[in-house]
């Protein structure tokens, strides 16, 4: 993987990895911010890939993330805590099932966090069928 960040002006830098960009600071999301969304984008991915693999029968998935980070610097995250918010006729044991593989084995930026000493916390419910 290649990446590359450009200042455009100001306190507002352009991000390019595969031909594809994203517009970072300034008004938009900043690079923190980004890392909590890549987190819960990560690990959202693989719960609705392993559900749908499982044949369960997701309807919605909504995951929160807060992150507590350091005062000093580098104020790097400390804590992340995932609420998982799962609707459909799902099983809790499909359920806690892919959350704990997407946990501790498949999402690469949980990971990333875990090996640099964040502690995580999560949570999950199962909302009722929509339908």
């Amino acid at each position: 993987m290649k990446a590359k960040v450009k200042w455009i002006n100001d306190m507002e830098f352009s991000g390019e990895c595969d031909n594809k960009s994203i517009v970072m600071c300034g008004e938009n999301l900043t690079p923190m911010q980004m890392m909590l969304l890549s987190v819960a984008g990560c690990t959202s991915y693989d719960i609705i890939d392993i559900l749908k693999k499982s044949r369960e029968p997701i309807e919605g998935l909504e995951v929160e993330i807060t992150g507590e980070r350091r005062e000093e610097y580098p104020k790097y995250f400390t804590k992340i805590t995932l609420n998982y918010k799962l609707r459909g006729n799902l099983t809790n044991e499909k359920v806690l099932r892919a959350i704990k593989l997407s946990q501790e084995k498949y999402c690469s930026a949980l990971a990333q966090m875990k090996i640099g000493g964040v502690k995580v916390e999560w949570g999950y419910e199962v909302l009722e069928s929509s339908k």
